[in-house]
């Protein structure tokens, strides 16, 4: 019974800790970018769109479309830095734990 009320206990502070690493990872934000820094765009940790930074020599009538890869791609590439910094952070919390590998956490 002792065993029980000890993984219990454990249970518990796995998912306190979990809490704070979900939070922890709401407040970061990263910028990606692309055409060389033309774009600039900066996700928070849940990949919310915070701002878009563009540089005005791409306001051009005959580069809409060239714009328009260049956020799509800017924002893949600050997802990309969000997604790598939560699986870096969860590593972190579940270092030790016998969890199969490429099972996402939290649920």
């Amino acid at each position: 019974m002792r065993d029980i009320m000890g993984m219990m206990g454990k249970v518990k502070e796995m998912q306190a800790k979990m809490e704070k690493m979900q939070a922890e990872i709401a407040a970061i934000e990263v910028d990606g970018t692309s055409g060389g820094g033309l774009v600039t765009v900066r996700l928070d940790g849940k990949g919310t769109l915070k701002s878009l930074k563009i540089d005005p020599s791409l306001f051009k009538e005959d580069d809409v479309e060239i714009l328009e890869d260049l956020i799509v791609a800017a924002h893949k590439d600050a997802k990309d830095k969000a997604e790598a910094l939560q699986a870096e952070k969860t590593r972190e919390l579940t270092a030790g734990l016998p969890i199969p590998p490429g099972m996402k956490l939290p649920f």
